[in-house]
Order: C-alpha cells, then sequence, then structure tokens
C-alpha cells in the first residue's frame, strides 16, 4: 500500500506498528490522523454501513455507548443502508468455550437486545453471521491474500491467547479472525464500518485486503472507512477503573445491563467504586472512577460534563449518585421492558433472523460469485 496514495503507512511498517500491542494506537495515531484515515474515497461504490456484534451474553452500557447507540443513529440518517449482525461464528473462538446450547440462547439474547435498543429490522438488513455461508468462503480466498506476520502482530491475539494458555494453546480461529472480521466488512462491499479505538488495527486489515484483492484482479471492493463518532466509547468497570465495563467481568455490580430493572440500577450505581475526596470534580487522573461515572451521566443526561460538575459541585457523592440513578433509570427501564417482551416471543426473533438473512445472502451471494470468477474460480 502506498502512502501517498492511500494516506496508511506502507504495508511493510504494519507488523511494527502493532508489534507492542499496549501502544498500538498511540503509534498508529502517531503516523496519520483519524480525520486521514476516516476521508479516503469509496468513489463510485454506493454506500452501506456494516458492523456486528458477538452474542456473548447481555447488552451492558459499554456496549450502548460505544456501538449501539451510534448504529440507531445511523440507521435514522442513512435509511436502508445499514447492515447490523450478529457474529455468532466469531464466538466459537471464546475462552472458555460457550455451550452450544448457552451460544443459541445468546444469539437471541442479543437480537432482542439490540431491537431493544432501536435497532429496526425494517430499516437495516439485520441478520445472524452463520445464515450466510459467503462469509468463511470470503474468508478463504482473503486468507490467502494475508501475511502471518501482520496477524501475529495483532495486539488482541495476544490477549485473548492467554486466556486460552498462551500462543502455543491458542486456536487457528482465534489467530485468523481478523481476516473474519474483514470478510465480513467486504462481502457486502461495505463503505463504512462504525467502529470503536480499539478496532482500529482490524479495520485497517480489512482495508488493505480490499486493497491487494483489487492490485490483483481489478478493482472490486470498496476501501472501508471508520465511521467515528466521538463520544463515550470506553466505559469502564463501576468496580475497577483500571478496565472495561466486560461481560466476563465475575461480578454482575461491575455493569448495569440493559435488562437492569430500577432496584439493580440503584443498586449498582449506590455500591459503584468512588472516593473520598469531597465534591465532584472531573479528573481522569486523580478521581478515574468519578470521571466515568460523569461520563455516563452526561451521554444519557445530553448535559456535558462541566454542566453536570456545577450542578453538584457543593453536593456531596450520594447526591451526585442519585441523580445519576434517575437518569438511568428513566432511559434504561424502557429499553429493558421492549428487552423482555421481544425476548419472550422466540418465533418472531428466528423470523428477523431468518428475513435479514435471506436478505444477505442474495447481497453475498452474488458478490461470492463474481469474486469466484475474478480468482478463476470455475
Amino acid at each position: 500500500v502506498s502512502t501517498q496514495s492511500t494516506g496508511l503507512p506502507p504495508r511493510s511498517f504494519v507488523p511494527t506498528m502493532f508489534s507492542k500491542g499496549f501502544c498500538s494506537i498511540k503509534i498508529f495515531q502517531r503516523h496519520f490522523t483519524f480525520r486521514q484515515f476516516c476521508s479516503q474515497p469509496t468513489k463510485r461504490f454506493p454506500k452501506r454501513i456494516f458492523s456486528g456484534i458477538q452474542p456473548t451474553g447481555a447488552i451492558h452500557l459499554g456496549n450502548y455507548l460505544g456501538a449501539i447507540e451510534n448504529w440507531v443513529r445511523l440507521q435514522v440518517e442513512n435509511p436502508n443502508q445499514t447492515m447490523y449482525c450478529v457474529v455468532d461464528l466469531h464466538s466459537l473462538t471464546s475462552e472458555p468455550k460457550i455451550s452450544p446450547k448457552d451460544l443459541k440462547e445468546f444469539t437471541l439474547d442479543m437480537a432482542a437486545g439490540l431491537m431493544a435498543c432501536g435497532i429496526d429490522p425494517n430499516k437495516s438488513i439485520f441478520f445472524k453471521q452463520s445464515r450466510v455461508s459467503g462469509h468463511p468462503e470470503l474468508m478463504w480466498i482473503l486468507s490467502c491474500l494475508s501475511q502471518m506476520n501482520i496477524l501475529k502482530a495483532m495486539p488482541q491475539f495476544h490477549e485473548k491467547s492467554i486466556k486460552a494458555g498462551g500462543k502455543e494453546s491458542a486456536t487457528v480461529g482465534l489467530f485468523t479472525y481478523p481476516i473474519l472480521m474483514a470478510a465480513d466488512i467486504l462481502l457486502y462491499k461495505s463503505t463504512e464500518v462504525p467502529v470503536g479505538m480499539d478496532q482500529y488495527q482490524h479495520l485497517n486489515l480489512a482495508r488493505d485486503l480490499a486493497q491487494r484483492f483489487n492490485n490483483l484482479y481489478g478493482e472490486f471492493f470498496p476501501v472501508p472507512v471508520p465511521n467515528y463518532r466521538k463520544g463515550n466509547d470506553r466505559v469502564m468497570s463501576l468496580v475497577s477503573s483500571s478496565s472495561k465495563m466486560s461481560k466476563s467481568e465475575p461480578s454482575e455490580r461491575s455493569r448495569i445491563n440493559i435488562s437492569d430493572n430500577a432496584d439493580a440500577i440503584r443498586f449498582k450505581i449506590t455500591k459503584a467504586k468512588t472516593d473520598s475526596i469531597a465534591g465532584v470534580s472531573y479528573d481522569e487522573i486523580n478521581r478515574p472512577e468519578l470521571a466515568n461515572l460523569l461520563r455516563i451521566f452526561s451521554s444519557f443526561s445530553g448535559l456535558e460534563i462541566s454542566e453536570i460538575c456545577k450542578k453538584y459541585a457543593d453536593s456531596d457523592l450520594s447526591q451526585f449518585k442519585s441523580g445519576l440513578i434517575e437518569v438511568l433509570v428513566a432511559a434504561i427501564v424502557p429499553i429493558g421492558k421492549r428487552y423482555a417482551s421481544l425476548r419472550n416471543d422466540r418465533g418472531y426473533l428466528q423470523k428477523v433472523f431468518e428475513e435479514g438473512g435471506k436478505v444477505a445472502d442474495g447481497i453475498a451471494s452474488e458478490n461470492i460469485r463474481l469474486i469466484k470468477d475474478l480468482v478463476g474460480l470455475i
């Protein structure tokens, strides 16, 4: 990839760029701005926005603020141009392994949760990954264009392989799942991908593979750009400011799920870790736990953090938490009620997946036919 033509680092730089793992984003940003990364042309390709999420448990505030809220906004602003996928094939790489029974239930949980949050199957193509055979088909073709050294340098492989007992014990699926992610995006000739800061490197791989394919076989894929809206894409645990809010955290107190009722929200916020410093102020270094709660408060109230700090400047933390509880209950409880109603209608969820899957498969099948012809498969 030419730096001059794309604004990206040369391909030979990519392994070096990500080899440090923990500092990959800083190195990435040092070589080109996010605005430059977002502004690469996708000329002559119709707009299509694609994103996916793994079905690994209940949706929590981190998922909602970091991704789903933006998906809903994009769906409203771009009718009939969005595709959202429950990427159940990716869940097979999880360690420890999810049982078949749980995976089926988690997939329906995710469908109900996304629709409760505002994803509308009448406005977006909404489906599950395993319904469309084109995903693994394109993955194999892209695998034949992928370089081992780039995959080895992916920070998330290093992190997730630890849970698997080390790199030697990690599965091939875990090693190659970034290629499947690239296939998910490129299969539908997506032009934009809603993405968080921690997914830059995976989208960059998809861009790189699109360009390699185009250079070898002629221009077929758009080079997708990230659709990033600055906001609260890093919601931290309520019990530890050193880790993100996560489904894998053992303590239920660490997160607020969209299915939580008012009592559960009140309990978790009341017990959320803060500090003994007087007053309410935003300080990410010295008051990280309070800073996290302030970002959440701002996201759901629509108030600037400075406004919230001013409002509670002379209050103790219990009064601030009471205000946050009120805002969260008003926003989350209605979502939880919609979720419960949808989750109880298993037949409807399966019908939504089947109908969306048929549409997605129609698009994918035609693209796979063209791709096979380009690479010489008859």
